[in-house]
């Protein structure tokens, strides 16, 4: 037995799972719970127009529960519903939250828009543009840029005319947006704000500049507190369940794989604690899709393990020796993992853009789930299982759950 290689094999266990059982219960308490598992607080307000020549529109509703959403997500929120009902309601609903008044107070202030002179002075605000005027067009047909239209032609050339060779910040609430120059008088309807903007920048700025050009004031109709839909048992029956299947799926792969079964056991271990700790670090709220995806990262997981151990139980059957038999049932396996991985992230992704609220933090998971799952029980479990076989301490096919039966003559 080689004891060099043994005692790295046993030192890395130790440290691995002492890590692990020293800091799971502080990760776990650390772990911030969504509407659906913890509860929170309910706000509905009714909409109306800043100045009294506005209206409430469908558009002006939809945009201003963006601007809520961004507002609740800066200040470290994770996962709010914010959903517009009717012609001028807009419900918020949010977990989490320490200082209810303080986020009540963040919430209801209008989203104002503003172009303003370098002494600070208003020149503009988003009465004076149209709503829903700003859009990305192209400069020479390549470079992006935001055209915005205006009710005034004139008000804007009187603007332009002060401000030549000045700079006109815009600015939503008290939050600077884009500061561009003012070349020359524009006495036109429309203008163009130019720079070296991507189009995902030129798109938020246009975006940006369509919710400040619709504000409306926001009135709460009333707040109350809103308990978890899934309740405190149904939790705890969740959590029970999936420790009951993850202990059925540490027998399976004893049985079945034997020592490799182990060092699986180890890895799966392993990810679940580093997925905690990811979620504890992005301080990310733990709603009940994001449960789901992490039981489908730890099936995900299994399955990397499941793959490898059976390419090497063929390799063995057709009488190669363990050593060989790791070496090409761990090449022959890692394509198959690493297509189907990939594949599972590139589908993640496209949830994580093309969904909101719950679907992203599903998304999200399940994306950290497989990125875990392959450091884990991919690299992690074949350096630990490479250090059992050539210290010689696994040196027969039985450790791998194949009999002498099975075994081919080359």
């Amino acid at each position: 037995m080689n004891g060099k290689r043994m005692a790295a094999f046993v030192i890395l266990i130790v440290l691995t799972l002492g890590v692990v059982g020293f800091t799971s219960s502080q990760l776990v308490s650390k772990v911030r719970l969504g509407l659906d598992l913890k509860g929170g607080f309910e706000i509905l307000y009714v909409a109306t127009p800043v100045h009294d020549e506005g209206t409430v529109t469908k558009d002006a509703l939809r945009e201003t529960a963006r601007s809520l959403e961004k507002r609740v997500n800066a200040q470290g929120i994770a996962e709010p519903e914010i959903t517009p009902e009717g012609e001028d309601r807009i419900r918020v609903r949010i977990a989490g939250v320490t200082d209810e008044s303080k986020v009540r107070e963040m919430l209801k202030k209008p989203a104002i828009l503003t172009f303003r002179a370098p002494d600070g002075t208003v020149q503009l605000d988003g009465t004076d543009f149209k709503p829903g005027g700003a859009k990305v067009e192209y400069e020479n047909g390549t470079m992006p840029m935001v055209a915005i239209e205006l009710k005034s032609a004139e008000k804007f050339a009187e603007v332009t005319g002060r401000l030549v060779g000045q700079q006109l910040g815009i600015y939503l609430d008290d939050d600077m947006i884009s500061n561009p120059t003012v070349n020359y008088v524009i006495n036109s309807d429309k203008a163009t704000i130019t720079g070296q903007f991507t189009y995902e920048e030129a798109k938020n700025l246009a975006d940006t500049i369509n919710l400040g050009a619709l504000p409306l004031n926001l009135t709460e109709k009333y707040t109350q507190s809103v308990g978890a839909t899934l309740g405190q048992l149904s939790l705890q029956q969740t959590v029970k369940a999936g420790l009951i299947a993850f202990v059925l799926i540490i027998l399976f792969m004893l049985v079945f794989y034997r020592v490799p079964g182990i060092i699986a056991t180890i890895t799966l271990i392993t990810f679940t604690w580093l997925l905690l700790l990811v979620f504890v670090l992005m301080n990310a709220t733990l709603t009940l899709p994001g449960i789901a995806a992490f039981v489908l990262g730890v099936g995900m997981a299994v399955d990397a393990n499941i793959i490898t151990y059976e390419r090497i139980k063929e390799e063995l059957r057709s009488g190669k020796s363990v050593l060989s038999s790791f070496r090409a049932g761990s090449k022959s396996s890692f394509r198959a993992i690493m297509d189907a991985n990939l594949t599972t992230i590139l589908a993640g992704v496209a949830l994580y853009f093309l969904g909101t609220g719950a679907i992203q933090g599903f998304a999200l998971t399940l994306i950290f789930s497989i990125i875990i799952s392959i450091l884990t029980n991919v690299f992690f479990s074949r350096l630990l299982l490479h250090l059992l076989i050539r210290s010689n301490a696994v040196s027969k096919p039985k450790y791998f759950g194949v009999k002498e039966a099975e075994i081919r003559e080359l």
